[in-house]
């Protein structure tokens, strides 16, 4: 497998972290989200993704050849249905769409909101300067994240992670925006379910092997 990622994209990052957990081999093939204007947007990497995206994922051992998969979600989706142990989803359909869920609401509901090319958009086109794009960055997640706070602080189905005691599709969710909330510094001194849950995926090589600072790509 080959992975396109880039070292602090929050959706590589997920997709790196289930790799791990799921002891599958990949190659990493770096995309600079910053450098030429965005390698993300060149001609030759539009082959593979039109959205001019990170993640892609290439499969070459698939039953019909070599497969390019686009979306950390999907991609996960996918790891688990070709490699499903270790699981990243629980055994019922209602804890499975728990755990979606908070993954759902990271991917779709917060990391949007963030992510390079919007916050490009305020800066370029809206005339944003540097400190309203950080306020508007701030504001996003640390609201995301403490309705993440509330839904995980009540649910009994909460462990050591964020459903029971391994690790699910939505730690891989959880880890990556927990880490550029505090790049950014964002307020998390009232999350302390999500900083408990962070803290415990730390201690996990397959979390520590997929951090941004331990990328090929990576930069001080």
């Amino acid at each position: 497998m080959k992975l396109y990622s880039y070292f602090r994209s929050s959706a590589s990052y997920r997709v790196r972290i289930a790799l791990n957990l799921k002891g599958m081999s990949y190659d990493i093939v770096p995309v600079h989200l910053l450098k030429h204007g965005g390698e993300q947007l060149s001609q030759m990497y539009r082959t593979l993704n039109s959205d001019g995206l990170v993640p892609t994922l290439i499969d070459n051992e698939t039953a019909d050849g070599q497969a390019v998969l686009t979306q950390s979600l999907a991609i996960l989706e996918y790891l688990e249905e070709v490699n499903p142990t270790p699981a990243l989803l629980p055994a019922t359909a209602l804890d499975r769409a728990f755990v979606r869920g908070i993954a759902l609401s990271i991917a779709c509901d917060i990391h949007p909101l963030n992510n390079l090319r919007v916050l490009r958009y305020l800066v370029h086109e809206l005339k944003v300067d540097e400190s309203a794009k950080n306020a508007w960055y701030r504001h996003w997640c640390e609201s995301g994240l403490a309705a993440l706070e509330i839904t995980l602080a009540r649910d009994s189905r909460t462990g050591k992670f964020c459903f029971g005691d391994t690790p699910t599709l939505a730690d891989c969710c959880l880890v990556p925006q927990i880490f550029n909330a505090q790049r950014l510094k964002c307020n998390l001194t009232e999350m302390p379910t999500l900083m408990r849950i962070y803290q415990n995926c730390q201690e996990l090589d397959a979390f520590i092997q997929a951090a941004p600072q331990n990328q090929p790509d990576a930069e001080a």
